[in-house]
């Protein structure tokens, strides 16, 4: 009896005939198949969906290490600390695993969409609508990772090799070369807008979705949008127009602010907001899976993870903009602050916490570092030292109020910083836990990737009517989000003077530790600083042109092709 094969990496190939892989669930017979398609396609769909839960960790790293949000305590030699410190290698078993794991789905997918003829009834044609959707997602993943931004020729740049299911001789193939970027994401429009099409049912955020498709698809465009310098209107629009049909189809909605603090303890299923997310469960990330998948390496929870990434100082500065979240009072100004949760010493520790500049001999400034100066107080004065130095500094009143004074430091700069309890420190970094990728169900690492929900919608709403020079729908849809978290502090303006500076704000401070933020910055042709204290480059500007911007194709996936695959530049 004939059995359906699937190449286990369709494109990235480590071809030898022992390397085919059964679609999942093994080894159904394409006579069963067809004989009982609904059936069958929901065991085959149960193995594309399993497919994603390792392909959701690298892809989380991939799009959030190479961000701002986020410091480690220190180098690192593990395969990820490439990303936070843009030392591009093309031997990277975690870049590999992402290609792997992302072409496997494609490969998955696509055999089924050959086997199952569309039209037989609803259940079926919305399961293939599934395979669409799921395959268009990752071509659109793909090319975010290892092909350049949209608006630097599209037309040129390389995106990613297009190759829908197994080919009919797979000892003989000749695989495709890599497709440009305006290709690919041709390729992932199509396959979202035909699984729209097919979805007519919706099982809810754990599974595909129609709007789940006009979800992607808004982002998709919105990555098309062009930079705030040279937007593309027309892309701009088509943003607008699908983050609309997701709003308006009334089947999700905006959690209230204090449902929303919690956000990372709902299931996805019980999370009204949440459009899609790759499920995860406890009884499969449990014990040590804590400390090897990354929600463990933003906190410690009940002794589960590592908890040596912490919140940039640069997104704390963000959160506290309007005004201080003070975490040791129980004080969250800003709703989005409720996923940041320092680890306070035990026994209380006044300190005067602030950052000072790091130079070199040369007198060269190399990077910063957290200070946390013990504190006096008698009446209105405060006083503080740091460490072993003898010298006491007199701190001065910017907002006593809040706790924030300013020190004229001996350096001969002006610092300004926070009255506060001493943070435990992690090789100097105040350890500033991460905790919404954590505690769904109460579980302490466990979380489910979240890959759309609806206050992305929202605000890919904002940047596509802006981008369009619609700036009043664009201040509504921006002010959904923001009002949220911060009540009565909506902006009262939005106009071509300030439009880029407000929506790029509330999307970092919202979508943080979602995996969007690197390619955020890039896709709109802006550079990446990291200006506070870590192990990274503080003082580098990564331009959106620069080589680094992109991954390499790994390189054993080059060296096991069945065809020219050709590599990422290694220069600029």
């Amino acid at each position: 009896m004939k059995k359906i094969l699937a190449i286990a990496i369709a494109t990235a190939c480590t071809f030898t005939a022992c390397d085919i892989e059964r679609l999942p669930n093994s080894s159904l017979a394409a006579e069963s198949i067809v004989s009982d398609p609904d059936g069958s396609l929901e065991a085959l769909l149960d193995g594309s969906y399993a497919q994603m839960k390792s392909w959701s960790d690298v892809m989380h790293r991939c799009g959030e290490y190479a961000g701002d949000n986020i410091t480690i305590r220190g180098s690192s030699t593990d395969a990820f600390y490439e990303f936070i410190s843009y030392s591009r290698t093309p031997n990277n078993y975690r870049l590999q695993g992402f290609w792997d794991n992302s072409y496997k789905a494609i490969a998955q997918t696509s055999n089924i969409i050959k086997m199952i003829d569309e039209g037989q009834n609803a259940e079926v044609d919305n399961k293939l609508g599934e395979c669409y959707f799921m395959r268009g997602m990752m071509y659109f993943y793909l090319c975010r990772a290892y092909g350049r931004p949209y608006y630097q020729n599209p037309e040129t740049n390389l995106g990613v090799p297009i190759v829908n299911g197994t080919p009919d001789d797979v000892l003989n193939m000749e695989l495709p070369d890599r497709s440009t970027v305006k290709e690919t994401y041709e390729q992932a429009i199509s396959d979202l807008k035909k699984g729209a099409e097919m979805m007519t049912i919706n099982n809810g955020s754990i599974y595909a979705s129609r709007e789940a498709a006009y979800a992607l698809l808004s982002r998709v465009y919105l990555y098309m949008s062009g930079t705030w310098d040279n937007p593309n209107t027309e892309y701009a629009r088509l943003s607008v127009e699908y983050a609309d049909k997701v709003i308006n189809s009334g089947k999700y909605n905006m959690l209230s602010r204090e449902d929303f603090m919690k956000y990372n303890t709902m299931t996805p299923e019980q999370n009204k907001e949440t459009i899609f997310a790759v499920k995860r469960v406890a009884s499969e990330f449990s014990g040590y899976d804590h400390y090897y998948t990354f929600p463990g390496m933003y906190s410690t929870i009940g002794g589960m993870g590592w908890g040596e990434m912490y919140a940039s100082e640069k997104y704390i500065n963000l959160l506290d903009e309007t005004g201080r979240n003070d975490w040791y009072k129980g004080k969250i100004v800003d709703a989005r602050a409720a996923f940041i949760e320092p680890a306070f010493q035990a026994d209380e520790k006044p300190v005067f916490r602030f950052i000072k500049d790091v130079k070199n001999d040369a007198g060269v400034q190399t990077g910063y570092v957290y200070v946390q100066a013990d504190t006096k107080q008698n009446g209105n004065t405060v006083t503080c030292t740091e460490g072993e130095d003898p010298t006491v500094y007199t701190l001065t009143a910017i907002d006593a109020e809040q706790g924030i004074y300013s020190i004229n430091y001996k350096d001969g700069k002006t610092y300004t910083g926070y009255l506060d309890q001493y943070i435990r420190l992690n090789r100097a970094n105040p350890m500033f836990y991460i905790v919404k990728c954590a505690r769904e169900g109460e579980e302490s690492q466990l979380h489910s990737p979240i890959i759309t929900r609806l206050a992305e919608m929202y605000l890919n709403k904002a940047e596509g009517a802006a981008k369009a020079g619609d700036y009043g729908t664009a201040r509504e849809a921006l002010n959904i989000v923001r009002e949220r978290s911060l009540p009565g502090e909506g902006y009262a303006s939005l106009d071509a003077t300030n439009a880029e500076t407000r929506i790029e704000k509330e999307r970092t401070l919202e979508l943080a530790y979602q995996a969007e933020r690197s390619y955020d910055v890039y896709r709109n042709g802006r550079s990446l600083t990291r200006a506070y204290p870590g192990p990274h480059n503080a003082m580098e500007e990564v331009k959106p042109t620069d080589y680094r911007v992109v991954y390499y194709i790994p390189q054993n996936a080059i060296n096991s092709y069945a065809g020219t695959l050709t590599q990422n530049p290694t220069s600029n």
